[in-house]
């Protein structure tokens, strides 16, 4: 079968096309819509400084969830810290959505990546927008150009899908992301579209996100550092015709919601296992945690130690680094009961150092997929937490991002 897409989902049209933002006549506005109203939700970057498009989705999200029929996203610029007049381009670039496919008033969502602090080229905007709505259409090239013209630093564009039974009904999940760094979400991605047949309510649609997005988003990261512009959307057309799913305790509500988070989940690991410069697919697993929570917390705490990270791109088997960075994520455990594995290769069992057999760790640290386990043996409860290595390329790329 071929590759599920954001146009295999029936009603929804895409386009990708070049602005001018991008050089080299590279894609950089991509435009999403569908044939009839969709209930959306959202979650955004929790930092204080937040991009006009966050500011502007916020908006129109808490006066209708209902109605949504288009996202409009352009690369190369943020639109964040650009005052008044970055608030009045992200609500022009819905507009003009609107009218270039005749919708109604407050039925566009934004988003944009890019450079902070710079003013939208909106002539340049303008004429992508345009050229977007002639072009869209639901063939797979529309959605994989649409998918690639989000794109910044990424070597490659993500997308994923599944499709799941609800209500002896066939719903299809397809949706596409972006980002390589700035990579430490926080509530939200970096910028991610999800669209949907399902019917399913707003309340429920809201609640499976959030669930999703702590599970999948929220369990990566590339560099620590959480980006003004995080945003993730989703639009449910119900055109499925499916029972609708109005509420957490309808009987299909946690089909729908796993089937959301395996989405989310797949475009989050493509997301971290394609950071800027990486050379390594790092997996780590902490198990044996009193709460999923402190799991996740200890994991993430590890997967941003830049000492790790160095380490694992030198493939040097440094496993004092992770329990290290393990003891001060301000979670308790006794380290007297801790055990640590790189891949099969234990290091360390019950607080006490197992002899290192440094050839056979060499091997495992010199694949691409790197996993790292670590067994705190005071519960029942595991988390998982993708992320990269930390490599030369990572600091030639962020110093020149610019230029």
């Amino acid at each position: 079968m071929s590759e599920l897409t954001i146009v295999s989902v029936p009603g929804f049209r895409a386009a990708g096309v070049h602005a001018g933002l991008k050089k080299a006549g590279a894609l950089d506005v991509a435009l999403v819509a569908s044939d009839r109203p969709c209930v959306a939700a959202g979650t955004f970057t929790r930092s204080l400084v937040r991009a006009a498009p966050v500011l502007y989705d916020e908006r129109v999200l808490a006066e209708t969830d209902t109605s949504i029929r288009a996202v409009v996203i352009n690369a190369r610029n943020a639109n964040a810290v650009t005052g008044e007049q970055g608030l009045r381009d992200a609500a022009e670039m819905a507009r003009l959505v609107e009218e270039a496919l005749d919708l109604p008033p407050r039925s566009a969502l934004v988003m944009s990546t890019g450079v902070i602090g710079v003013p939208l080229p909106m002539e340049r905007v303008r004429g992508g927008i345009a050229l977007a709505a002639r072009e869209m259409g639901d063939t797979p090239e529309d959605a994989v150009r649409a998918s690639e013209a989000i794109m910044t630093t990424d070597t490659r564009p993500k997308r994923a899908a599944r499709q799941v039974t609800l209500g002896g009904v066939s719903v299809t999940l397809a949706g596409m992301a972006k980002g390589a760094g700035m990579i430490h979400p926080d509530m939200a991605t970096l910028l991610g579209l999800v669209v949907t047949d399902a019917a399913i309510g707003p309340e429920p649609l809201r609640t499976a996100l959030r669930y999703a997005v702590e599970r999948s988003y929220n369990c990566i990261t590339v560099d620590g550092d959480t980006s003004t512009n995080d945003t993730q959307l989703v639009l449910a057309n119900g055109a499925a015709s499916n029972p609708v799913i109005d509420n957490e305790g309808h009987s299909d509500f946690p089909a729908f919601r796993d089937a959301l988070c395996a989405v989310c989940e797949d475009l989050a690991r493509q997301v971290a296992f394609d950071g800027e410069g990486a050379t390594k697919h790092v997996t780590i697993q902490v198990r044996g945690a009193r709460r999923w929570e402190e799991a996740r917390t200890i994991g993430r705490t590890i997967a941003t130690s830049p000492l790790v990270k160095t380490a694992l791109f030198g493939r040097d088997a440094n496993w004092g680094r992770v329990l290290a960075a393990a003891g001060r994520a301000g979670v308790p455990f006794d380290p007297a009961k801790a055990s640590l594995w790189f891949g099969p290769l234990q290091l360390l069992k019950d607080g006490a150092p197992v002899g290192v057999d440094e050839e056979r760790a060499l091997q495992i640290l010199s694949e691409t997929e790197i996993y790292i386990t670590l067994s705190l043996a005071e519960g029942d409860a595991a988390a998982t937490v993708w992320t990269c290595d930390f490599s030369l390329d990572y600091v030639t790329i962020n110093a020149d991002y610019r230029t």
